[in-house]
């Protein structure tokens, strides 16, 4: 058998493996937009976040525990995490939770559909990573997809001092994201496991978040009731678990650039639900925005990774 038969197998099997990784991601953070908003009213958007990375970090601290994974890291792999967890789980939800209560979902999600462009341009200064141009041409065939896919909810939507604020947070969050995914290379580099890693990130994360809210004189509420629950639990273990130990195995194989542009896929799913929950209507705009994004995924992933 020759070295090519015995690779073909390895590479179909990696390929399926993206393929779900990116399906699963999409089809979980699609759905979290309007989640995210059943969080809203109630309970502080910070308290809110800190509930939600605290499950997440126990349950996944007891899947490595189940697996028999080590929890133990490094001083290396320690900073790493509290960079992730400061700048991805903190300060990048902190501020789409803000931005939701003053823009729509749509509209955060139009501005989060740059990361993977935002994404190549950090990794360019931090890493010298250099990208192939089908890849800058790619996601930028994302941004301009999204636009179009929410160009109604973007001329509907008020201008006001109150929504650009929001979309100002949305782009903090965006930038903060990015450098979060730079921190998640070096936890990578730094040879920490995936599920360790984003385990103490998580917690991390809240555990800032937490110091926050008690500076700040947040109250520590609760909402007992069936939509806030289920929300909560669907963001702990769907949106934040399952989608983002798949997240990080994809950017580990194929590249942070890629795997950021699942946040250009997720707005039909997004658009999709508020059809089902919110009468929203899809014209021709949003069908061609549906077909450019996803154009530039089939793209991204023939970029060859720098």
């Amino acid at each position: 058998m020759s070295a090519d038969t015995r690779a073909a197998p390895r590479v179909s099997k990696t390929a399926w493996l993206d393929f779900i990784a990116i399906s699963f991601c999409t089809l979980a953070w699609g759905t979290t937009w309007f989640a995210i908003t059943l969080q809203l009213g109630v309970v502080d958007p910070v308290v809110s976040i800190t509930y939600r990375f605290a499950l997440a970090a126990a349950l996944l601290f007891a899947w490595c525990v189940l697996r028999r994974q080590t929890l133990k890291l490094s001083r290396a792999q320690h900073l790493a995490a509290l960079g992730i967890g400061m700048f991805t789980f903190a300060i990048d939800y902190a501020f789409v939770y803000w931005a939701e209560e003053r823009v729509t979902s749509a509209v955060v999600a139009v501005v989060f559909a740059a990361m993977a462009f935002i994404n190549l341009i950090v990794f360019r200064i931090v890493f010298r990573q250099k990208a192939a141009p089908l890849a800058w041409f790619a996601a930028g065939l994302g941004v301009v997809g999204v636009a179009l896919l929410s160009w109604e909810e973007l001329v509907s939507s008020n201008m006001s001092p109150r929504a650009w604020t929001g979309i100002g947070l949305t782009c903090a969050g965006v930038l903060a994201a990015c450098v979060g995914n730079v921190y998640a290379r070096r936890a990578e580099l730094a040879g920490a496991g995936v599920a360790a890693s984003t385990g103490w990130a998580m917690a991390y994360g809240a555990g800032l978040l937490a110091l926050f809210a008690l500076f700040t004189g947040r109250a520590w509420t609760f909402e007992f009731t069936w939509p806030y629950v289920l929300s909560l639990l669907h963001l702990s273990i769907i949106g934040s678990v399952i989608a983002f130990l798949l997240y990080y195995g994809l950017a580990r194989r194929r590249g942070y650039a890629l795997a950021s542009y699942i946040s250009a896929l997720t707005p039909p799913v997004a658009m999709t639900v508020s059809a089902l929950f919110e009468d929203k209507t899809w014209g021709l705009l949003a069908l061609g925005g549906v077909g450019l994004v996803l154009l530039g995924q089939v793209l991204l992933m023939r970029a060859r990774r720098s």
